[in-house]
């Protein structure tokens, strides 16, 4: 599971530029009549060094946005292309969203602090640039329970409402506005490639190569770069693939301009959670196909990299650029086992991974017998943790090939917190996410998102702690 963020005084850095103005063009941010402050992480502000931020302060950078000291000077909204549902999109980009900033964590990344919802740029096409409230509350939630689950995620760094009556067709209008800021490491992402490999520019594309290696991987360039690189990316998209199923997360629209060049999830739009180990379940309700619905997100995010590989071939033989393709299944195999016991609290059994346990597990929860969430918190450490409602499912036959596949493994995790005392697991299902909204919407009640994230990074403390 990942690690809580190292407090880090500010480290300001504008490496962006290195790239050029044939990446990106300066924006300015709408001017929002108003700016009321909704959620500050101050978690992550101090891994960044903007902790000691006053409110007031902290709205006249990340709702007026003010440059920040010794940082980029304009927004800039980066230039990308993407598939969009397998289809190819050269007319997008940063359309409702810029970098605002970078800046180094307590872990010594380059990070991204990027918008959505901070007005139009040259690529809003007929778009207002404009972010719901409702779509900024759903985004704090999905990021904070990702993390808590150990999801390598952008964070939502700040929420702050705008005062702007919205025209939406997907949920009741005129609906109230909102200005999210999330940190991300790297704003760069596939479509950004593919946006250098439609125009076939070789010299860009060879400096964004050398600029990713540097930055994100801590690598210098070198004519093997390219497969270097695609090999960095598909062996930590596998990571974000196996992440999503061990969460029981559905993204919703893995297109290949939401793949970042270092994979970390990040957009959250039409996002669920499947309650059940349900491979067909999707998020979005224009997903008619079911092209990223819960079972297909590692071959959507695969077939993304595939088309990272097709761009770097402006610059590398195929030949090169296939080993680290044809591993992705492999990668993904051996991360999902990874990922699935980190979730059960047990140790992965040898050198190869065991794929006993995964049968044995994915065969038990596919009927539909037992939530996920409640699942994975009755056998945290690799026992079951009596009483629990699901205990006659658990003593079914059913289970029984999963109670002899997980008797051989040996629990990692302390179950000293407070939290696994509880009655229930801590989750994220879509009633509770419209029902925290519901009160928002209805009454300006903001009190049952607050108990939600305080409850969501309970469960967080509760699952990082080791035995």
């Amino acid at each position: 599971m990942m690690q809580p963020p190292q407090p880090s005084p500010y480290r300001p850095e504008t490496s962006i530029l290195e790239l050029g103005e044939a990446f990106y063009d300066p924006v300015e941010a709408a001017d929002f009549p108003q700016t009321i402050l909704r959620f500050r992480n101050d978690r992550w502000a101090a891994a960044v060094g903007l902790d000691g931020l006053g409110d007031a302060e902290w709205i006249r950078h990340f709702g007026r946005f003010a440059p920040l000291e010794n940082n980029l000077t304009r927004p800039l909204a980066l230039r990308y292309h993407g598939h969009q549902f397998r289809v190819y999109n050269p007319d997008i980009g940063d359309g409702r969203g810029f970098l605002f900033a970078q800046l180094r964590d307590g872990a010594g990344r380059l990070l991204d602090l990027g918008t959505k919802g901070s007005g139009q740029t040259p690529y809003s096409r007929f778009g207002d640039g404009r972010l719901t409230l409702k779509g900024g509350v759903r985004e704090v939630l999905a990021s904070e329970m990702l993390e808590a689950l150990g999801v390598e995620t952008s964070k939502s760094f700040s929420l702050i409402e705008t005062g702007e009556a919205l025209e939406r067709g997907d949920e009741p209008s005129p609906t109230r506005s909102s200005v999210l800021v999330r940190l991300q490491h790297s704003h760069i992402r596939i479509g950004t490639f593919q946006r250098l490999a439609f125009f076939g520019e070789t010299e860009a594309m060879a400096r964004l190569v050398e600029y990713c290696l540097q930055y994100y991987y801590g690598e210098t360039g070198g004519e093997d770069g390219p497969a270097r690189l695609l090999g960095h990316v598909a062996g930590k998209a596998a990571e974000l693939a196996a992440s999503y199923v061990a969460a029981g997360f559905v993204h919703g629209v893995l297109n290949s301009d939401n793949i970042a060049i270092t994979a970390q999830s990040f957009d959250y739009g039409p996002w669920r959670w499947t309650p059940y180990w349900e491979a067909g379940f999707t998020a979005a309700y224009f997903d008619h196909s079911g092209l990223y619905s819960f079972g297909r997100q590692p071959e959507a995010i695969h077939w993304d990299v595939v088309q990272l590989a097709s761009s770097l071939r402006l610059l590398a033989e195929a030949e090169a650029l296939t080993p680290a393709l044809s591993a992705f299944p492999e990668l993904f195999q051996a991360a999902l086992v990874e990922t699935i016991c980190a979730r059960l609290g047990v140790a992965p059994r040898g050198r190869e991974p065991d794929t006993t346990l995964l049968v044995a597990l994915e065969t038990a929860l596919a009927g539909r017998s037992v939530l996920i969430d409640r699942f994975f918190f009755d056998w945290r450490g690799g026992r079951r943790r009596a009483p629990s409602p699901a205990d006659p499912v658990y003593d079914g036959e059913g289970f029984a090939p999963f109670r002899d596949a997980v008797a051989g493994y040996e629990g990692t995790v302390s179950l000293d917190h407070p939290y696994w005392a509880d009655e229930g697991p801590c989750s994220m299902h879509i009633d509770e996410v419209e029902a925290i909204w519901a009160r928002i919407d209805e009454a300006d009640d903001w009190s049952a998102f607050e108990a939600k994230i305080a409850a969501v990074r309970r469960m967080g403390d509760a699952m990082t702690a080791s035995a």
